[in-house]
């Protein structure tokens, strides 16, 4: 495990000493955004006929040409996504994950898979090192350098021996209390303005896309949410559209509540499009560019707004969490976190965890250079354990802290969290074969003296998704042969209708 900043160089040199021994790379990175950055980087030293990229933007005949390159053996380093996992390499000297803190690398889709433990396994089959390099690693890959069940290496020092950014925390309730109702703090507003005059650009972060967050009827309290999951519709600006970030449904605005017939319909909480319009009032003088799921959908429209952002000087750039990750900004030098909140009201154990990662890697972007940085995190959760280390960026701290609440908690990665999962349309049946296996589960626990810890069925935090409700079980353990064999006899014996699905999930990535 490599715990760094700046280190890609260190992949560059390490590649090229696999080179020399006539073996080959693969490079996965977490963002299809940071493809064509790191791509430039590998084809500045290794030329572009050594290089095949794979990732889900890719045309079917782009991809077919790049899997044939390399079964042919054309090509020595392949980099992508977390599916270039897969590709046909032959002989291979070294696995780098880039960021491997991020929760990308493990599949939501079937078939599920988590991409590390891939590379674990490929490893193994080749006896050749995997790389895990992040600022901010994962709490379980942490542990087990600690455990000195992998090796830790570190970078004490930036790229370009540039200091850390100076962060300051902004207490949105003394902002409301003054009477500043703007998503932008008056710091950060000041901050901006400093910028522009400077000749310096600005990004914004929110990790919400979108307008609007939640409809919801002043009178009666209705919420507006999707028909097919029990969640609420975002409005969307540009397409004057309601949509489910779900599902996909889209919708007409609403102007009339369909519960009370009341004209008073509210749109609350903010997203990357409202936030965009906000800078321009505030700003008319300044050019923005934004960067979310919205205005990605293209083909390579990724590089075409980093590009444009660096090429053409666009004083702020927008976005969510896409815009965080690994990216090099020369003359970016302030950071404005709009809402630190949004990540830690989630029901994950990982809340802290997340929070703290993502508020390092976006102040991570200001001052790479020989510019200061300056970060301002807004935030109505000042006192938060991961917004205060992330002010000082200082994960050893912030890991002893985690480390020592999850041991007291019984979480990773001192145990496994299992999660099986039923769903179907047929709601009483879904709870009829959760509480089934459940019962199964029970007796065997009991008679076979199996170290678990069983909970009840409960519906999931989202409890309908594509008209199917959607219900679980969890169960914490230590995961091994055993308790494999258990989940085997308990699909066995659970037998469901056709219209119910069950699945068994170790240590998702995702528990919603």
């Amino acid at each position: 495990m490599l715990l760094a900043h700046g280190k890609t160089e260190i992949y560059l040199q390490t590649i090229e000493k696999v080179e020399k021994q006539g073996k080959t790379s693969i490079v996965l990175v977490p963002e299809i955004s940071l493809t064509p950055q790191m791509v430039d980087r590998f084809i500045a030293r290794f030329g572009q006929e050594k290089i095949a990229v794979l990732h889900s933007k890719l045309s079917i005949g782009e991809r077919y040409d790049a899997w044939n390159r390399i079964v042919q053996g054309k090509v020595s380093i392949v980099i992508g996504a977390r599916s270039a996992i897969f590709a046909p390499v032959k002989n291979i000297g070294v696995i780098i994950i880039d960021e491997e803190h991020d929760g990308s690398y493990q599949s939501e889709m079937t078939p599920k898979y988590d991409a590390k433990e891939m590379a674990s396994f490929l490893a193994k089959q080749n006896s050749c090192p995997v790389i895990f390099g992040s600022a901010t690693p994962d709490i379980k890959s942490y542990y087990k350098a600690q455990k000195k069940e992998i090796e830790l290496l570190e970078l004490t020092k930036r790229a370009n021996e540039s200091n850390l950014p100076k962060i300051k925390i902004i207490d949105l309730r003394e902002e409301l209390a003054n009477g500043n109702h703007s998503m932008l703090s008056t710091s950060l507003q000041e901050e901006i303005k400093k910028n522009k005059e400077k000749k310096e650009q600005t990004i914004l972060f929110l990790n919400r896309r979108g307008y609007s967050t939640f409809i919801m009827c002043r009178d009666c309290g209705y919420t507006v949410s999707c028909k097919n999951c029990n969640i609420t519709m975002t409005y969307h600006l540009k397409q004057n559209k309601l949509k489910c970030h779900y599902c996909g449904y889209e919708e007409e605005p609403v102007t009339l509540c369909p519960n009370c017939k009341s004209s008073h319909i509210r749109y609350f909480g903010t997203g990357t499009q409202k936030l965009e319009q906000e800078v321009q009032k505030l700003f008319p003088e300044m050019s923005t560019i934004r960067m979310d799921v919205d205005t990605v959908s293209k083909k390579n429209s990724h590089e075409e707004i980093l590009t444009k952002f660096k090429e053409e000087n666009i004083d702020i750039l927008i976005g969510t969490q896409m815009v965080v990750k690994g990216h090099h900004f020369p003359k970016v030098s302030l950071v404005g976190v709009i809402a630190a909140d949004s990540s830690l009201n989630i029901e994950d154990f990982r809340a802290n965890e997340r929070t703290f990662q993502i508020l390092t890697q976006v102040a991570g972007r200001a001052g790479r250079e020989r510019l200061e940085g300056r970060v301002i995190i807004q935030t109505y959760n000042p006192d938060s354990l991961a917004i205060e280390q992330a002010k000082e960026q200082n994960y050893e701290n912030f890991y002893q802290t985690e480390i020592a609440l999850r041991k007291q908690l019984k979480y990773p990665p001192f145990c496994d969290i299992i999660v099986i999962g039923f769903s179907g349309k047929n709601e009483q049946e879904v709870i009829k074969q959760a509480k089934k296996a459940h019962e199964y589960l029970k007796k065997r626990i009991i008679s076979e003296k199996i170290g678990i810890l069983l909970y009840s069925p409960v519906p999931a935090p989202i409890d309908k998704i594509k008209n199917k409700y959607r219900w679980r079980i969890l169960i914490k353990c230590l995961y091994n042969n055993q308790i494999n064999n258990l989940l085997q006899d308990t699909i066995k014996q659970n037998e469901t209708k056709k219209d119910i699905r069950q699945m068994i999930e170790i240590n998702p990535n995702n528990m919603m």
